[in-house]
């Protein structure tokens, strides 16, 4: 994958992003990409939804298989504006994503702090996991958000 192309999925997450930031909601945003093609989007949706699981990469998992009309995402590849967290990290691999590409990294919330990645990695179809890509934009809108929350 060319970093060109990650770019251009990355911008198409943090546009998911922003469809959360206008609702009020925790702005992260992710795609699924297959055959070069976007399958599943997603956003943040835990505070409109009143439910706790329906983060950027669930709803996007959600979406992708409504495309596929299969549950099982085979040589698909997830951007995602921030490292997922456990649950969504889990559900990404029982959906069996190929790559995880993310923003910038969560130490405190981030699977990566939480699993020993070349374990979990080998005993999966997860390939690949890569991290930093507009890891500056990705975070500004999240930082972005919580000032002003902080502020009211």
């Amino acid at each position: 994958m060319s970093n060109e192309a990650k770019i251009n999925w990355m911008q198409k997450a943090i546009f998911e992003a922003n469809k959360a930031l206008k609702q009020n909601e925790v702005p992260i945003g992710a795609v699924i990409i297959k055959d070069n093609k976007i399958i599943g989007r997603g956003y943040n949706q835990v505070e409109g939804l009143l439910d706790s699981t329906a983060h950027a990469e669930i709803i996007a998992i959600s979406s992708a298989a409504n495309s596929l009309n299969d549950w099982r995402l085979n040589d698909c590849s997830i951007y995602v504006t921030k490292e997922p967290c456990l649950m969504c990290y889990g559900a990404i691999v029982n959906s069996r994503i190929k790559e995880i590409y993310f923003g910038f990294p969560d130490s405190d919330h981030g699977f990566k702090s939480k699993i020993d990645e070349t374990q979990s990695i080998h005993k999966t179809h997860l390939k690949k996991i890569e991290g930093n890509i507009l890891s500056y934009e990705c975070r500004k809108i999240l930082t972005d958000f919580f000032k002003y929350k902080r502020k009211k």
